[in-house]
């Protein structure tokens, strides 16, 4: 179980992120129109796993934008982000700030938070994503990961997209 905090609060997580060098899980999330999607339909592209509580956040949809503006470039790359929010929310957050380079996904009616060991299990925040970042190589072998210790901190975004190099 992994431990961090909320606004210096300690919270708790189901367990550890994958560790670097396994392969990642399966999992089975919806897009924005309603779709599901699965990790095998990203089959030989890298991807970043921008993983995070909610897109109706400051820190989150911060996350979002960045990701959009360094990582969307990289190379046989997607940037996928998920959250728990539903697909609507996702969609609006997309269209309101011209989010055109990442793929929104919900794990509202999944495992994937349990399966990824990131599922808050305290706070307020409970039955949510923690702040993570996962990076699978094409074949979706963990690259580089990172539970961020703070929730209201941004992920280290230079150590993320080193991973894809």
């Amino acid at each position: 179980m992994a431990s961090i905090t909320l606004k210096g609060n300690p919270v708790k997580t189901v367990g550890e992120l994958p560790a670097v060098g396994t392969q990642a899980p399966d999992f089975k999330l919806v897009k924005t129109d309603l779709s599901e999607v699965k990790l095998e339909n990203f089959a030989g592209q890298k991807k970043v796993l921008n993983i995070f509580p909610s897109v109706d956040t400051g820190t989150c949809a911060m996350s979002v934008r960045k990701f959009n503006e360094l990582a969307a470039g990289a190379a046989n790359t997607v940037v996928l982000c998920i959250s728990m929010d539903l697909p609507f929310a996702q969609k609006r957050f997309c269209g309101a700030e011209g989010i055109q380079n990442v793929e929104m996904l919900s794990a509202f009616r999944s495992s994937f938070a349990d399966d990824y060991h990131l599922r808050i299990l305290d706070s307020g925040l409970k039955g949510l994503c923690s702040r993570s970042v996962v990076v699978l190589d094409a074949n979706n072998k963990v690259l580089y990961t990172e539970q961020v210790a703070e929730t209201t901190s941004e992920p280290n975004y230079d150590k993320a997209l080193a991973a894809l190099r």
